[in-house]
């Protein structure tokens, strides 16, 4: 078998795995969407729709860690292969991960309900969880076009929505002190906004993932300054990798 034949077959296979990756991110974005409505008109129906959709998230989670195990096995991939490997790996994990807090703030939403609590600062958590859930959608495009840009803007709206989680902290705890009966109810939307920043993190993860493919580099547990220096300075060296390449070709093709 040709070595052609060998790189078409992991190409269709990369793709296969790709396509399986993004269904599964479709099903999560819908979950994170679903679990929005269910906050906004708190409704105890849409809640019931978000948990039934976590099964089908671990199922997909498991057939795609099934699936990248024997790409692995039988490709035996390096450097940027093994690479965009190790990070669908992540980008799964990840998306699990974030369907597992869709599915939080949809019992906390049914506890909510059954309560009757009506006066609480509901507001500020939808616009939370709104970025929260498009922070997904973009990195999931991000992971699909090998967008760094993208991903670098990903990391800043995560200190976005670190700073929203910290304000309505403060604020639910002006609630409580105000009026105690608000107490059970407002432990639960702290839950919620916990839940909605945690989403916040995992789309980061997947940004993450996106700049270790594309650049190699391993920004976790790094500052946004720290992180934008070394995509700056590895980009600055494939720039002039690339200028240099040209000149020698150029030379070449003087001397033919």
């Amino acid at each position: 078998m040709t070595d052609k034949h060998l790189s078409s077959q992991f190409d269709s296979e990369l793709a296969h795995l790709s396509s399986h990756l993004l269904a599964m991110g479709g099903l999560v974005e819908a979950q994170l969407r679903q679990a929005l409505e269910a906050l906004t008109d708190q409704s105890d129906e849409i809640a019931e729709a978000v948990l039934a959709g976590e099964l089908r998230v671990n199922a997909m989670e498991i057939a795609i860690d099934d699936e990248l195990t024997h790409i692995i096995a039988r490709r035996q991939p390096a450097a940027v292969d093994l690479r965009l490997l190790l990070s669908v790996a992540r980008v799964t994990a990840n998306l699990e991960r974030a369907g597992d807090e869709a599915a939080k703030i949809a019992r906390m939403v049914r506890s909510i309900v059954s309560a009757g609590s009506h006066s609480l600062p509901l507001s500020d958590l939808r616009l939370a969880c709104d970025l929260a859930a498009e922070m997904i959608a973009k990195s999931l495009d991000a992971f699909a076009r090998l967008d760094t840009t993208t991903a670098i803007t990903i990391l800043k709206e995560d200190i976005v929505v670190d700073r929203e989680f910290d304000g309505f902290v403060r604020k639910l705890i002006t609630y409580m002190m105000e009026d105690p009966r608000t107490i059970s109810a407002s432990l639960d939307l702290l839950f919620i906004a916990k839940a909605i920043e945690r989403i916040g993190d995992h789309a980061k993860n997947i940004a993450e993932s996106v700049i270790y493919v594309v650049k190699g580099a391993d920004v976790r547990h790094r500052s946004l300054t720290e992180a934008e220096a070394e995509i700056a300075e590895i980009t600055a060296a494939e720039n002039a990798e690339k200028i240099m390449d040209a000149h020698i070709d150029f030379g070449q093709t003087r001397h033919e």
